[in-house]
């Protein structure tokens, strides 16, 4: 089955998030419907937000240049570690330091160092938050964004009750605290602010994007989508369409006679237990898929 052309013209919805464990051709995927549908005519950028990211020798380009526009209609931006400290520190950085500040001694850069790099998902709200923003300001017709591997991704989505149980707790801990050292508000009110863009996020992310899973057909790759699934439905996320990447069509070989045989018993377990989603099925290819005319090649196989 084709890829579901999700992103239509002239819809609203119009945000494709590609996830999935590493090494499975998501980037790939999500380059190549960059390309389809700004092929359609519709302006649409691509987004990487994998710790090693691929896209630019994916596009063959080495410029530095957030976004970098490949074509008429088409950009891509690799947004890493700094670009997420700028994203934070724009957005709310100040402010949530403030209220850590108030009884952690840490200086103000070390705070946005550990926030952003290493607390889990807080990255990815920040660009969820972009993402929306893009949206608000109506520069993009499709945006196509290729996440880090998806167990990283799914911390983005335990931000919010983590906020919840902390504020939960706040009025007991915060109330005898002195005010923000630099604002004057009182901290209950930054961390309420704070919890209300996580959700205000959470929210746009299930109601405007697609999500597509990208696996191969190989146990681990297996083993992933069913509580992958689960936990995005858990948050009222639904998996639109599955890729099911490097199938290989057997041309005689013994060797490839043998790997087939057992992908195809991969391919039957996803069937079954993924009957109402979409299951694209892409053959393993022989040359490396770079560059525009490669991966409108893909595409084609896409949709």
């Amino acid at each position: 089955m084709i890829l579901q052309k999700v992103i239509k013209l002239g819809d609203s919805r119009n945000i494709m998030v590609f996830g999935g464990k590493g090494g499975v051709g998501k980037t790939t995927c999500a380059a190549a419907t960059a390309v389809h549908y700004s092929e359609l005519g519709k302006r649409t950028l691509c987004i990487s937000t994998d710790p090693t990211p691929s896209l630019s020798h994916i596009f063959e380009v080495k410029s530095q240049e957030k976004p970098f526009q490949v074509g008429p209609l088409l950009s891509f931006s690799e947004l890493g570690v700094d670009e997420v400290k700028e994203m934070w520190d724009r957005k709310f950085g100040p402010e949530v330091y403030e209220v850590f500040s108030s009884f952690v001694n840490v200086s103000y850069p070390a705070f946005t160092e550990f926030m952003t790099s290493i607390l889990p998902g807080l990255g990815d709200e920040f660009v969820v938050d972009y993402i929306r923003e893009l949206k608000l300001q109506d520069r993009y017709e499709a945006i196509i964004w290729d996440t880090a591997p998806l167990g990283q991704t799914l911390a983005l989505l335990e931000t919010p009750a983590m906020l919840a149980k902390h504020l939960r707790m706040a009025p007991r801990i915060y109330s005898r605290m002195r005010l923000g050292a630099k604002s004057r508000e009182p901290i209950i009110d930054i961390l309420k602010r704070w919890e209300k863009l996580s959700a205000l996020n959470m929210e746009f992310i299930r109601n405007e994007a697609f999500f597509t899973y990208v696996t191969i057909p190989e146990a681990l790759g297996v083993e992933q989508l069913e509580p992958v699934s689960k936990e995005l439905n858990r948050y009222g996320i639904q998996v639109r369409n599955i890729i099911v990447n490097n199938i290989i069509q057997a041309d005689g070989s013994k060797f490839l006679a043998i790997k087939a045989e057992r992908q195809k018993n991969y391919l039957e377990l996803i069937r079954q237990k993924f009957t109402s989603i979409p299951i694209t099925e892409l053959p393993l290819v022989s040359y490396e898929i770079k560059g525009i005319a490669n991966l409108r090649e893909l595409a084609k196989l896409l949709f």
